[in-house]
């Protein structure tokens, strides 16, 4: 197994996870306030589960080039105005989530020492914002290596 492909399995395994706990714990949610125990602090846990699980996907996405592409413009165009627009879209979304990056960073920086933490589980900020920072720069990364791999 290649080094991308290892990637590309402990991606999709840590995206399932994330959707594996959050359909758990709302299923977990759900049937407890059925019976009388509802799970208090439910939707703390699953807002982290997507956010990981989100973020993943994102990535996966933009590694195997398959974001949505408008192919009622591109399929009318000229092969040179196609391979245009198609570079322009490559640097507009790494411009896009390196502008997300530095925001997120920029934002887990200033409330680095607030000690963020949920309500009820006091599940802390601090890992989720570094996890979506990196992930934003990556993805980012990610579609610059795909606009340096279409230069001849």
């Amino acid at each position: 197994m290649s080094g991308r492909e290892r990637l590309q399995m402990l991606l999709v395994l840590t995206g399932s996870a994330g959707l594996l706990t959050a359909m758990t714990i709302d299923a977990l949610a759900v049937l407890g306030r059925h019976i009388g125990f509802p799970l208090l602090g439910s939707i703390e846990i699953i807002q982290a589960a997507v956010l990981v699980s989100g973020s993943v996907a994102l990535l996966c996405a933009t590694l195997a080039s398959s974001h949505a592409r408008v192919h009622l413009v591109l399929d009318r165009v000229s092969p040179r105005t196609r391979a245009c627009l198609q570079v322009a879209g490559l640097l507009a979304g790494a411009v896009l989530f390196a502008s997300y990056f530095i925001g997120s960073a920029w934002i887990a920086h200033d409330l680095w020492r607030g000690q963020e933490e949920s309500e009820l589980l006091h599940v802390p900020y601090r890992p989720l914002r570094v996890f979506a920072a990196l992930l934003c720069a990556a993805v980012a990364v990610a579609f610059l290596a795909q606009l340096r791999r279409r230069r001849p």
